[in-house]
């Protein structure tokens, strides 16, 4: 798969553990390194911060993508290559989903876990054939993969739907993934009868 650009999405918080910090600074570092452009919130605050000026000093093109009544509150990130202002939340997710070849979720909160749910569904609705990859980082989602594979136990998730949420602990073994993935072809509903 021709991967140009990964949206990323993480905290706007930077987390207790200096691992996260470090993780997010080698995934911006390594997308300017492959010349893929990042997408992400746009702030320039927690790991997001971290994120966007890693891939700047390494020379990367990064574009940000924040709702206008969010741009004082978030903090935007002045020195981006591109700073796309929107009217909403909806309107944010929708672009940076556009203007990206593939989704990273690093460790951060509700908003990171929503935006990276909702790409994830798209992608077994089949509305995109994208990577979605989640960086395990000290092992922050330890207990997410934990509900994942209870969810495929109880009959909500397809187990092909589960294994195409690309979950790894190092930037290098993320990308690599992402460039031999095929999306799956299972419908995304299940019928009772179904084992």
């Amino acid at each position: 798969m021709n991967i140009q650009s990964i949206c990323v999405y993480c905290g706007s918080s930077e987390g207790r553990a200096e691992a996260y910090t470090q993780q997010a600074r080698q995934l911006g570092q390594s997308l300017a390194e492959r010349s893929i452009t990042l997408v992400y919130g746009g702030a320039n605050v927690g790991l997001m911060g971290i994120l966007a000026d890693a891939s700047l000093a390494s020379g990367g093109s990064v574009i940000g993508v924040m709702p206008k009544a969010l741009v004082d509150k978030e903090k935007a990130h002045r020195g981006l290559t591109k700073l796309h202002v929107v009217g909403s939340m909806h309107e944010r997710k929708a672009l940076m989903a556009e203007l990206a070849d593939g989704f990273i979720a690093l460790p951060g909160g509700a908003g990171t876990m929503d935006e990276l749910f909702e790409v994830w569904t798209w992608g077994q609705l089949g509305f995109h054939g994208k990577p979605c990859g989640l960086m395990n980082i000290a092992s922050y989602y330890d207990s997410l993969v934990v509900f994942l594979e209870h969810a495929v136990t109880e009959g909500f998730i397809r187990a092909c739907h589960r294994d195409m949420l690309i979950i790894a602990k190092t930037t290098e073994e993320l990308l690599a993934r992402f460039t031999t993935y095929l999306p799956p072809t299972a419908e995304k509903w299940i019928g009772r009868n179904e084992t």
